[in-house]
């Protein structure tokens, strides 16, 4: 830890104002906010070195004003793609095509896009000075809090449902943090590791030492992918990584998973900040995908029979299966001011879509495939026309499935 307590940034309520040093979500039940989110002091945007991955981006970050502080495993700056070249060898159109580029968020260090999330989650515990984290997920975030918990030498904790895929219980435990099984809903596994954080959770300042904290003995902090704003830091990065492979010219139209948000969320944020620093003209459409059957934003923009088409869940996209999204005022926000959209994914939809992306060469698990099956829908109902340009992130590795 670089020792300088006051360089780390205060959180602030959207909704009451409130400014706090350091918890996990506001007194007044709100998620909490990074008080000043830095922007670039020029605009010099060729002074970006790829090879530092998404901490190329370091002065839009506010997390790891000191280097010595950043939880790394070399992330970022992930493949931008297209994804028809050499389909068919020929230059003829085809159904199956879909006209867009992929963001191959697979090949982060724990194979999936919560890499970015972890990084600087793990970060501002460092800072902190935390000792123990706890998170609760389906599996992607609590290998990657794991695995980067590892790496900063922080204990871990990570509840899951009893139903998790042994392959993203495998990664929890060999990166040596504590997986916990928990029966019921996914509402039940967060309940189980809120109730964990210990005495001083509820005030956030638990699982570290000093002057914003001195949590009891057993207590932790709550490393949380959807309420924790050192997430959506690191996922934002998604944008500045597009904004910067397309050479500065954001796309049309950008289509993500959309479940609790932390993607869909962190690009809106990313185009948002680069436009305010005048590094792109104009914020892409945002287009959410849902899991059929567990679309809450869907069933809220369009009723029940959009948001659940066929009466029956789409079980393939476990990683999605988010009922009731912490931050669902601000995803319904985001798709208003992006002129975007969310929509609910079928499971037959997404096994076809997730063979096509097996048979192109993009090895993902099924959850990812929704992002494809939503882009072609769009494309065929009309809202994006066959010529817009559109970028697609393929967000989980095929080994996780």
């Amino acid at each position: 830890m670089s020792g300088d307590r006051d360089a780390i940034r205060d959180l602030v309520c959207p909704e009451c104002g409130a400014t706090v040093r350091d918890r996990w979500r506001c007194e007044c039940g709100a998620p909490l906010e990074f008080a000043e989110p830095p922007l670039p002091e020029s605009g010099d945007r060729d002074s970006i070195d790829a090879r530092n991955g998404l901490w190329a981006f370091e002065e839009f970050l506010a997390v790891g004003d000191d280097p010595a502080d950043r939880v790394t495993l070399g992330e970022g700056m992930t493949p931008l793609v297209d994804a028809d070249a050499g389909a068919d060898g020929g230059d003829s159109p085809d159904a199956d095509e879909w006209n867009a580029a992929f963001k191959l968020e697979y090949v982060f260090p724990t194979g999936s896009f919560k890499d970015r999330g972890a990084t600087t989650t793990l970060t501002r515990a460092r800072e902190l000075g935390v000792e123990r984290v706890v998170e609760d997920s389906s599996g992607n975030a609590g290998a990657a809090i794991a695995t980067y918990a590892a790496r900063a030498g922080i204990d871990a904790a990570v509840y899951v449902p009893a139903d998790v895929k042994e392959s993203k219980l495998r990664a929890i435990r060999q990166a040596g943090a504590e997986p916990i099984r928990i029966e019921g809903s996914r509402a039940d596994v967060t309940a189980a590791c809120v109730a964990a954080l210990g005495e001083g959770g509820e005030r956030g300042e638990s699982g570290h030492k000093g002057d914003s904290g001195g949590g009891s003995e057993g207590s932790a902090w709550y490393a949380s992918h959807a309420w924790n704003p050192a997430f959506f830091e690191g996922t934002a990065t998604v944008a500045y990584e597009i904004a910067y492979q397309r050479d500065w010219e954001a796309p049309d139209a950008v289509v993500t998973p959309l479940g609790h948000g932390t993607l869909f969320l962190g690009a809106y944020r990313g185009f948002r900040r680069l436009k305010r620093a005048g590094w792109i003209d104009e914020v892409p459409r945002l287009f959410g995908a849902q899991a059929a059957g567990v679309a809450p934003i869907v069933r809220e923009l369009h009723g029940a029979d959009a948001a659940d088409p066929e009466g029956r869940v789409n079980a393939a996209a476990d990683g999605i299966q988010i009922a009731e999204p912490v931050r669902r005022g601000q995803i319904l926000d985001a798709i208003a001011e992006a002129d975007g959209d969310a929509i609910a994914v079928t499971q037959s939809a997404a096994e076809t879509e997730l063979d096509r992306l097996h048979a192109a060469g993009f090895y993902t698990e099924p959850t990812c495939a929704v992002a494809p099956a939503a882009l072609r829908e769009l494309r065929e109902r009309g809202t994006l026309a066959p010529d817009d340009d559109v970028v697609v992130p393929l967000t989980g590795n095929g080994l996780k499935g």
